[in-house]
Order: C-alpha cells, then structure tokens, then sequence
C-alpha cells in the first residue's frame, strides 16, 4: 500500500519531516537556530534560545505541514505556537518573526 503524502509524517530513520518534495531536519534546523538567533534584528538580549526554540520549531515544522506562503499559513502557525510555546516569554508577536525567519529559511532552500 502506497503511503498517503497530503499530510506530514516524522521519520523515524532520520527524524525529518516530510511533505511531498519538502524534507526538514528539525535537528539541523534547531542547530542553525541556536546559534543564528542572536543575529536576527527582532532578537532581545534578555531572552535566551529557548524562549525562541518553540517558534522557530513551528515554523520550520509548519513550512513542511503546509508549503505554499507563510501568509496561507499563519493564523495556523500562530495557533501552534500558543499550543506549544511552554514557558516562552515572547509576545506573539515576536513568535510571529522568529516563525516567519524560520519558514523563509527552509523555504529558500525549496524553492530555489
């Protein structure tokens, strides 16, 4: 039986997520992210990574779920972030670009 490709799924041999075409290694992106964060322009020095990690999480995650623009995306996003985000002391708002800078990433890589 052929496996069903119109939703995500973790695999379990590499922990990536896939989508059709779209492959995303949380690890490589929670790597990239903990040390690039710090250079974003919406970054507060008095947050440390894991006040990020949930949003970045979200939208790298989110960009295999759902493909397409981030705009299609967003209110799903935001509502993943607020279920997931933990003891984040970010704003919404602020989830929105760190969200928004890890879906361009794996985006850019897609699309290019």
């Amino acid at each position: 039986m052929a496996k069903e490709m119109d939703s995500w799924d973790l695999d379990g041999d590499n922990g990536s997520v896939t989508l059709v075409e779209t492959k995303v290694d949380p690890r490589e992106q929670d790597i990239y992210w903990e040390t690039a964060h710090a250079r974003e322009n919406y970054f507060r020095s008095d947050l440390t990574y894991e006040d990020y990690a949930a949003a970045y999480c979200v939208g790298y995650i989110g960009y295999a779920q759902y493909g397409g623009k981030y705009d299609d995306a967003e209110k799903c996003l935001c509502a993943n972030w607020i279920r997931i985000k933990g003891d984040s002391r970010l704003t919404l708002d602020e989830a929105r670009m760190a969200m928004r800078a890890a879906w361009d990433r794996v985006a850019a890589r897609h699309t290019s």
